[in-house]
């Protein structure tokens, strides 16, 4: 008979048991981006897609309209008095004459308001309103602003050596400036209202000494 096997006192002595897997929880980092980065990604969107949109509105409105700009030139002037007493007063007659072209086949131009400034030595010694009117496609219109009378100037040394300068060679640079209050007309839309300047520099003879005038393109200032 087999001999009976003493008690372990509980203990056992068989194969190793593994112990038991870990329960991990893997914590996954979400990926890709916030409410507030998706709202930016969408506000961009929208803002490329208006620059489109009116980028593309501009390049046809420029292909069917053509748009040229308006030009201004001193075709001739009339300057009979240009002196300076010796009370600083500027005594002056000058008339001139000023064509204004629109090239446009599409575009009339309204002028609500036409200021002729004349300046010397950067000092205005004279202002004249001139009449508002509408200038339609390809048209030719003509201003003719007259300055006569006197006014005080303040002129410093240099400015007075200039002057007298001018008046031995009877040539004087007098500064014709236009301010416009304009609005354009496209089919029967018109624009809000711009007020661009017109500078004309000149060279002025007295009109006794029959020299040449040269017609004088103006620039435009906006």
């Amino acid at each position: 008979m087999a001999e009976k096997q003493a008690h372990l006192n509980g203990a056992y002595y068989g194969p190793s048991v593994p112990p038991a897997p870990a329960n991990y929880r893997s914590h996954r980092r979400s990926s890709g981006c916030g409410c507030g980065c998706c709202l930016l990604k969408l506000l961009l969107k929208i803002i490329i897609t208006l620059v489109i949109i009116i980028g593309l509105a501009v390049l046809i409105f420029w292909l069917i309209v053509r748009p040229n700009e308006v030009k201004f030139h001193v075709t001739d002037v009339s300057l009979n008095e240009f002196n300076l007493d010796g009370n600083n007063t500027l005594h002056y007659d000058l008339a001139v004459n000023i064509t204004v072209r629109n090239p446009n086949r599409r575009i009339g131009v309204h002028y609500d308001r036409i200021e002729a400034r004349a300046y010397y030595e950067d000092q205005r010694f004279d202002t004249q309103t001139l009449p508002s009117f509408y200038q339609g496609h390809k048209n030719t219109s003509f201003l003719n602003p007259v300055f006569k009378g006197k006014h005080l100037v303040f002129l410093g040394a240099d400015e007075t050596a200039d002057f007298n300068e001018e008046r031995a060679s009877t040539i004087y640079s007098i500064d014709v400036k236009l301010y416009l209050r304009i609005r354009f007309k496209v089919g029967s839309v018109r624009t809000g209202r711009f007020r661009p300047k017109v500078s004309c520099d000149l060279k002025v003879p007295l009109s006794a000494a029959n020299a040449t005038f040269s017609t004088t393109k103006c620039d435009w200032d906006f």
